[in-house]
């Protein structure tokens, strides 16, 4: 405190990584952040990007979004700044141009001169310079605690593990992983373009920061928040889920008309994000499952940013399958206004890839969950979901390739919408209310909120 009694400002600058599954949980942070006095947050993003954040972010003084530029690599086609924007092969060459930009960075941050650096996993060399030029660096992991648990199990051993090793992870004990899902994150353990494995990033974003912020709360998950701090040995400090705020604005008339036609709770929503793409087989077996149900349901497909989506569904969805759901099921491809969607009161079902965000939306919206996660974290948050939340159910899938069939699909949906007054669906309901009344109580979060802040001026 200063003798004048006014509090110090602390200066804050957000670095994520070019993705917008990393950079919401990041605006999510300053939003949050930045309605405490004497805060002020520099946002770094790149230049493409810029008027998009700047719309996410609360519109304070306190808040400045900083363009950067991307250098040239061979391979990157020029403007592609976000993994959004490219396919995820090319995508990793905005690893490489990342690296490149550490001159960049350090030039901004001896101008900005901040109190903390918030930076990203792919980062894993900025600590060094936010030490020399006497900044805090905070690593600011926007997945949930289970995927740091898996990780950090691995920083003992001198070789990679093995897919079978990978299937029955120590932290993890008694949950196992599926083949599939162990090779699929073997990606962690690889490199690309001669650049650092996301493994060996991660490494030196622990060892180097100051401390670790973990996007959740110990009611959530308090046995991983306590196994990843016995591993990391640097504070853990703890943001709580961090829950967006209540959408604004009215729904579409369009997609408002069409739900109002079916009776509450009756319609399945079912969307997998902007950046995950479903394989043709997958497109059919969700499509066939979702007809099964007879149940109404919009169905969002999107696809990479260089092939035509309506071209794309009128390949991939089954012959005659759009006639024969006319009135009840719609497919889409595109933007909707998703928050919007899960809030109306038709709809009760709520198919996804088990990204945090979208499990946080499915349950403050009464929505019961069945997941088909697809990649990466998401297969160990469908665990943490269905197995030890009890919150939801997940698709059953073939263990050596992932493949799921309709029959799979609409068994997942008839366990928690047409046998929804049988077990397991009670209980799995009751949960979902415990999980909503928590993640809507302000007064639990906003503590963890003001009790970070505390932490962040003890630092």
């Amino acid at each position: 405190m200063a003798s004048s009694g006014k509090t110090k400002e602390l200066h804050l600058v957000m670095f994520p990584f070019f993705a917008f599954g990393h950079i919401s949980p990041f605006v999510q942070l300053s939003n949050k952040l930045s309605s405490y006095p004497g805060i002020k947050i520099s946002f770094l993003a790149a230049s493409t990007s810029v008027g998009r954040i700047e719309t996410m972010l609360n519109s304070t003084a306190s808040t400045t979004v900083i363009p950067l530029t991307l250098p040239h690599v061979d391979g990157l086609p020029e403007g592609v700044e976000n993994t959004s924007d490219t396919s995820p092969e090319t995508a990793e060459l905005l690893k490489v141009a990342l690296d490149l930009m550490r001159p960049q960075i350090k030039t901004l941050l001896t101008n900005l001169k901040p109190n903390f650096m918030f930076f990203d996993f792919a980062q894993g060399w900025l600590p060094e310079i936010a030490c020399d030029l006497g900044i805090k660096s905070i690593f600011f992991t926007v997945f949930m605690t289970i995927s740091k648990a898996f990780v950090t199990s691995w920083f003992a051993h001198d070789t990679p593990p093995t897919i079978d090793q990978l299937k029955k992870p120590p932290a993890l004990h008694p949950i196992t992983l599926k083949t599939f899902q162990a090779q699929d994150l073997m990606y962690i353990f690889m490199s690309f373009h001669g650049t650092p494995s996301v493994f060996d990033r991660l490494i030196k974003c622990f060892n180097g920061c100051n401390a670790v912020l973990i996007k959740s709360c110990r009611e959530m998950e308090g046995p991983y928040i306590e196994y990843v701090s016995n591993q990391v040995k640097k504070p853990v400090l703890l943001i709580g889920p961090v829950v967006p705020d209540p959408h604004s604005g009215e729904l579409d008339e369009t997609w408002d008309n069409w739900l109002s036609q079916f009776p509450a709770k009756s319609v399945i929503y079912c969307s997998f994000g902007s950046e995950t793409f479903l394989t043709d087989d997958q497109i059919k077996e969700l499509s066939l499952g979702l007809e099964l149900t007879g149940l109404p349901f919009l169905l969002v497909l999107n696809f990479p940013a260089n092939v035509d989506s309506s071209t794309e569904l009128k390949r991939t969805l089954p012959e005659g399958f759009v006639d024969r759901v006319k009135g009840r099921g719609v497919v889409h491809s595109g933007w909707v206004q998703q928050r919007h969607i899960l809030a109306h009161e038709s709809v009760g079902c709520y198919v996804c890839h088990a990204g945090f965000s979208s499990v946080v939306e499915g349950l403050v919206n009464d929505c019961q969950l069945v997941m088909i996660p697809l990649k990466g974290d998401q297969f160990l948050n469908s665990k943490l979901i269905a197995l030890e939340w009890k919150a939801g159910v997940e698709v059953n899938r073939r263990d050596e390739d992932g493949f799921f069939g309709k029959d799979d699909v609409f068994e997942a949906v008839k366990s928690v919408m047409k046998d929804s007054e049988k077990e397991p669906a009670k209980s799995i309901r009751e949960n979902q209310k415990k999980w909503k009344e928590f993640l809507q109580d302000d007064e639990i979060h906003n503590k963890y909120v003001a009790d970070f802040v505390e932490g962040l001026k003890a630092l």
